[in-house]
């Protein structure tokens, strides 16, 4: 492929940018030092600093000197840093990145290595000195009422220091010589496949295995981002469909991350075509269709998807949370799930550690997978190194300690963590195996995030856990109101904007927050009371600060919730529909720490208790009910009337309509709720709940469902 001017756009000069002898000669070094990197099968990260025109002339006169497989241009008038992901699947030999004016954009320096070949070359724009100011991409977290140019800047202080350290960069400064790396000899390694369609032997390894997939023995499929786990699965989609499957379906957090799999379907099955954006039908009427998370378990929920023969692909299965992936690997009965171990799709080593848990339970002989291989580049590659340490993309998890060793903990500066390499990339190591979403952008808010505080548990100098929390709430009375009413929505304060947005509170905006953005114990330490100590502690800190509420959101999951109701913290508010990322409703919980937060909380939990039987009955009709009962116990219990025990008795012993009795078995299932159940009680009681406050299917006026319904209210009548 030629090289293209049109990514330059009001940049690109005529050929006179080559007029300078000394840019001309640096031009040539830097396409022959390319030549060097294309026979070792790198690829290599150029840092372009100094004045913002002078940087662009450079670049541009670099993009003209060589025939460049499709060059791309990112920056202010170009493709917006933005977009880079959307790249994925592309491939590149030539990318500018350029920082002046619309900043730095870690997301996009991830995305966009991943997309350089071999030989390739990847020109980072960026002003000169660079870390001593933010820029103007610091403004998407800057919280009101702090404006971007105000916030610190430890994360570009951290990225200056570490391209000026390293061996792997080339360093050109507008007004200096240019600095060359030197490359060491690496022999590469041709060895090819047999399978023509695919690129390595793991490849090929991995394909056979998703084809051959047996009967409740799933395959997890994990890599590093480029060694072509998606083309593998689209490879698979299209030998099975060309086969006898007749449909696959594929889920991802959102379509663009699969579509170099529908891609190479299309490739190897040129009679089929694409129907719609998420439907591809081949000629004899086989189809791969992709549904989101949310819409695959509706569907699965409906008995509408699963089932014998049929086949689920799972890409990018670190974004979704383990629960989820375990309601579908019951429902599936071949299943594959692929990750990406590390990089800004997701956690894919959090994902290993949770999801074995359950793959042990339900499927236990599933099997493993790694693909090693690197498809674009060779192994030793200096840009994916040099990618992975800015990026901290295989932070290391620090080491665990016997939990009889000494405890110490302390609130750290962030200043001092950016300069501190170690200690950084084991703390955010905690961080990321303990959440299924963390990016590159994470790693920026840690360390310049405003009114975000860390405080962390360490044993023989090994950080075992950690607590990220953000300062919110706190507005003006007249901006409170602005809020509650739908005309203003400042930026940040998630919890306290939310509860003034969606229960109508103003003084849930009013009042200082402390918010828990993350929480992270060492897997090997979980359930030693290291989380419970982070939190103990930061709230007396908060209370004498004067914080008035405590507060925290996450995914409505039944242990989490347990966790910390658990604290002593009460549910506020639930949201209305499944994130489409995560499949779960979003939980918000609090604690008041003062007389103030005790009045707005107060007022809060009246406001969520009263609305929530409505929203069970239409908004939340498919909340778990696991998540329902602990929700319900949170209610005041009522002693209940002789008529409701007698209307109970006569759905469980005779044969009252449950129907025409609901208003009494909603009582029994609170009543319930503030007891302490046996195994099957529990189960009884879930069943009970689901069916009196959200209308499931279980009594359907078919007798076997009515007989189970009056079997599980018998269960939970105690004697009067």
């Amino acid at each position: 492929m030629g090289s293209s001017r049109a990514g330059v756009g009001k940049y690109l000069l005529n050929s006179h940018v080559l007029d300078n002898p000394q840019q001309a000669r640096v031009v040539a070094t830097l396409v022959h030092h390319a030549r060097r990197l294309a026979r070792r099968r790198w690829r290599q990260l150029v840092w372009l600093s100094g004045d913002a025109s002078q940087c662009r002339s450079m670049a541009q006169a670099l993009w003209q000197a060589h025939t460049w497989q499709a060059p791309l241009w990112v920056g202010d008038e170009h493709l917006s840093p933005r977009k880079a992901r959307m790249r994925l699947g592309a491939e590149h030999q030539l990318i500018v990145l350029d920082t002046h004016g619309s900043g730095f954009d870690p997301e996009a320096l991830g995305a966009l290595a991943g997309t350089i070949t071999a030989g390739g070359l990847l020109v980072l724009l960026t002003p000169q000195p660079w870390e001593e100011s933010p820029d103007p991409d610091y403004a998407r977290f800057a919280d009101h009422p702090w404006h971007w140019s105000e916030l610190s800047c430890h994360y570009l202080s951290r990225l200056a220091r570490q391209l000026q350290a390293s061996p792997k960069v080339v360093r050109w400064r507008v007004d200096q010589s240019l600095q060359l790396p030197y490359l060491p000899l690496c022999k590469v390694d041709d060895t090819g496949t047999a399978d023509s369609d695919c690129s390595t032997a793991d490849q090929a390894c991995a394909v056979k295995q998703l084809v051959g997939l047996k009967r409740r023995r799933p395959l997890v499929m994990t890599a590093d981002r480029g060694r072509g786990k998606s083309a593998a699965l689209g490879i698979a989609c299209a030998r099975l469909l060309m086969g006898k499957t007749q449909r696959i379906v594929i889920t991802a957090p959102r379509l663009s991350a699969v579509e170099s799999v529908f891609e190479r379907v299309a490739a190897l099955c040129p009679d089929g075509r694409r129907v719609t954006p998420g439907q591809f039908v081949l000629a004899q009427g086989s189809e791969l269709i992709f549904l989101p998370p949310d819409v695959l378990t509706e569907q699965i929920n409906a008995q509408r998807q699963g089932g014998d023969g049929s086949y689920l692909m799972v890409d990018e299965a670190a974004a979704i949370p383990a629960a989820l992936l375990g309601h579908w690997l019951s429902a599936f009965p071949r299943i594959a799930f692929a990750t990406t171990v590390h990089g800004y799709e997701g956690s894919g080593r959090g994902f290993a550690l949770r999801f074995r848990v359950t793959l042990e339970r339900l499927t236990p002989q599933w099997k493993a997978l790694t693909l090693n291989a690197p498809i674009r580049w060779h192994s030793g590659d200096p840009l994916e190194a040099l990618v992975n340490q800015l990026l901290l993309l295989k932070a290391p998890l620090p080491i665990a300690q016997p939990d009889d060793s000494a405890v110490v903990t302390q609130v750290v500066e962030r200043g001092w963590l950016a300069q501190q390499d170690v200690a950084l990339e084991k703390l955010f190591g905690l961080l990321v195996q303990s959440h299924y979403r963390t990016s590159p952008n994470d790693l920026r808010q840690l360390l310049d995030g405003p009114a975000t505080q860390l405080r962390t548990i360490e044993q023989a100098g090994e950080p075992q856990a950690v607590l990220v929390t953000r300062e919110e709430g706190g507005f003006e009375a007249a901006l409170a109101d602005q809020v509650a009413r739908g005309e203003r929505r400042p930026q940040g304060h998630l919890l306290a904007q939310s509860l003034a947005t969606h229960a109508g509170s103003r003084t849930a905006l009013t009042a200082r927050w402390r918010r828990v953005a993350r929480i992270a114990t060492h897997p090997e330490r979980r359930r030693q009371g290291l989380g419970q100590m982070l939190l103990q502690e930061d709230m007396v800190a908060a209370r004498q600060q004067g914080v008035a509420l405590y507060g925290a959101t996450f995914g409505a999951e039944a242990s989490l919730l347990r966790f910390w109701l658990a604290q002593g913290f009460t549910p506020v508010r639930l949201g209305f529909s499944r994130e489409t990322s995560t499949g779960e409703f979003a939980v918000m919980v609090a604690k008041a720490l003062n007389a103030e937060g005790e009045a707005v909380l107060a007022d809060l939990i009246e406001r969520f208790q009263a609305g929530l039987p409505g929203l069970l009955a239409f908004e939340l009709k498919t909340l778990p009910a696991a998540v329902l009962v602990l929700l319900l116990a949170q209610i005041p219990s009522v002693s209940l009337s002789d008529r409701e025990w007698q209307d109970i008795e006569d759905v469980a012993t005779a044969h009252r309509d449950p129907a025409l009795a609901r208003p009494a078995l909603q009582a029994l299932v609170r009543e319930a709720s503030h007891r302490s159940l046996s195994e099957p009680q529990q189960q009884a009681h879930q069943q009970l709940a689901a069916w009196a406050f959200q209308n499931s299917a279980l009594a359907d006026a078919h007798n076997d469902a009515l007989k189970a319904l009056r079997l599980a209210v018998n269960s939970l009548i105690e004697v009067k």
